[in-house]
């Protein structure tokens, strides 16, 4: 199985936008590469080489589908109250329409259903993924203060870059720290293996409700 990460961005932001490609190898997540500056066709080209090897399983950072009339979507809400309830901010969800987010929504959806329309290879698997509740949901309670700070410190991202290490994501390159959107994308690669290898179980879980909200989303 290849798992990839994507920590995407808005449509006109592609140098935001971080791929990762994961091998699993038994019961590991043996790390293969990392690309930022990702156009969507960059990234289907990236999904049509990793399926010629294998089964393909996608977790993406952002919004897949939005609420009919704006707003949070049940799924939303959801997760801010399991993320608050382990010692999260709640700022971090915010619904799909929300001025600052509805680009990024245009572009997960976009590029999702170009994804669905190809055919592969190999099977392929979608599901939208929260890299900060991944994190946060694995973390001890002492430790909790990393998801609070790492996207604005790059030292906290060194620790946790050894702490992927311990959840079996093996092999990542120490460059990957230098930003937060390749680390989202490793963890979000993390949330898609425990949500599609049956060996393990997400942390949460939200089921898909098609066809307004067709991918199940997890952390």
């Amino acid at each position: 199985m290849r798992v990839i990460g994507i920590d995407l961005s808005g449509p006109s932001n592609h140098k935001d936008t971080v791929l990762t490609v994961f091998e699993v190898e038994d019961r590991q997540l043996k790390f293969v590469k990392y690309r930022s500056s990702m156009s969507d066709e960059e990234i289907l080209n990236e999904v049509t080489t990793q399926s010629h090897l294998d089964e393909v399983v996608i977790g993406i950072d952002a919004p897949l589908s939005y609420e009919d009339g704006g707003g949070d979507r049940e799924s939303d809400r959801a997760l801010r109250k399991f993320i608050v309830k382990i010692g999260m901010k709640s700022g971090s969800i915010m619904p799909p329409t929300l001025n600052r987010m509805v680009y990024l929504t245009l572009r997960g959806i976009k590029l999702t259903r170009e994804i669905a329309a190809q055919s592969f290879p190999q099977p392929i698997s979608i599901v939208e993924v929260h890299p900060g509740g991944v994190i946060g949901s694995r973390l001890s309670s002492s430790e909790m203060d990393y998801v609070r700070t790492y996207k604005q410190d790059l030292e906290v991202r060194k620790v946790l870059l050894q702490w992927l290490e311990q959840q079996n994501l093996i092999g990542i390159p120490e460059a990957v720290a230098k930003q937060s959107h390749s680390m989202d994308a490793c963890a979000a690669a993390l949330g898609a293996w425990h949500w599609k290898d049956k060996r393990f179980t997400p942390k949460w879980k939200f089921p898909a409700n098609p066809p307004l909200h067709p991918y199940e989303f997890c952390c």
